[in-house]
């Protein structure tokens, strides 16, 4: 009896070792991570894939790291252009690890140790950047090329680390309070500089147009009274080519001066004197009498 007692502590000790060494051996990798097998604290495998995987209880150690994008938020910092400005800048990093036997073994696998090294070298090249750059050329490149630049700065500094950065931005990048009124009314100044000279640029075009425009409708009506004169010239001409036919003609001369003679009487009795005093060899009189 005490026999089989035995036996049934011995296997059931048996069985949890199993399972123990079981449960040990059992690597499960999810899809946001990778996997360190280390074999007494040397980097033996990573595991990039992911799914359940083995390795050997006790002697090999899993570790993972992060396989997804990362944010590092930097602190904010004083930057000068140029120019001799000083400019606060607020920038973050996304960044991920490309490499991560190799990032293990320089940084230890530590995303803290990661941060400071990406601090050192955005900072770096982000005083550079704008340290080449004046002030206004600083606010005009925030749509894109100034993280492009500060890209560049850095370059391939972090693969070294198993590191890739995937963008760098900043999310403020303003004046120092202490001196951000007198830098917006200097720059209103100049807008307003600029405004003046194009409205006095448009005010000169106007007038050139205004005078170009005078000059053409002085020649049209310039044309338009000659061309009046003329026709007005070529009627009096054919009225006096017409008038000379009658009075050439005996049947009508007659008419036409007692016609004259009316139309002068009528021109004559104009205004409240209305009489009118004719001398006896007048064409009117000689109609009268019936002469």
């Amino acid at each position: 009896m005490n026999k089989k007692k035995v036996l049934h502590w011995f296997v059931g000790i048996v069985a949890v070792l199993l399972v123990i060494l079981g449960l040990n051996s059992i690597v499960i990798t999810y899809e946001n991570e990778y996997t360190l097998i280390r074999v007494f604290g040397k980097i033996d495998r990573v595991i990039t894939e992911e799914g359940i995987s083995f390795k050997i209880p006790f002697v090999e150690q899993a570790d993972t790291l992060p396989r997804q994008i990362l944010l590092y938020d930097m602190a904010t910092s004083d930057v000068i252009t140029m120019d001799k400005k000083t400019m606060v800048a607020d920038t973050y990093v996304l960044w991920e690890i490309s490499d991560p036997q190799k990032f293990a073994k320089t940084l230890s696998g530590s995303v803290t140790s990661a941060e400071g090294r990406i601090n050192a070298a955005v900072y770096n090249s982000l005083k550079e950047v704008i340290g080449a750059m004046e002030q206004a050329e600083v606010i005009s490149a925030r749509d894109g090329e100034l993280s492009q630049q500060i890209m560049d700065g850095v370059g391939n500094a972090m693969e070294q680390y198993g590191i890739t950065l995937v963008n760098v931005e900043t999310k403020h990048l303003d004046l120092p309070n202490d001196n951000k009124t007198a830098v917006y009314e200097r720059m209103i100044s100049e807008r307003e500089q600029m405004a003046a000279q194009y409205t006095a640029e448009g005010s000169a075009e106007s007038q050139i147009i205004k005078n170009d425009t005078d000059k053409e409708v002085s020649i049209m009506i310039a044309n338009a009274e000659a061309e009046a004169e003329q026709i007005k010239a070529e009627g009096e001409a054919q009225y006096m080519q017409i008038l000379s036919q009658a009075y050439n003609d005996p049947t009508r001369s007659d008419f036409y001066t007692f016609v004259r003679s009316l139309d002068a009487a009528k021109l004559s009795l104009t205004g409240s004197n209305n009489t009118l005093i004719l001398s006896p060899d007048s064409p009117l009189v000689q109609v009268f009498y019936g002469k």
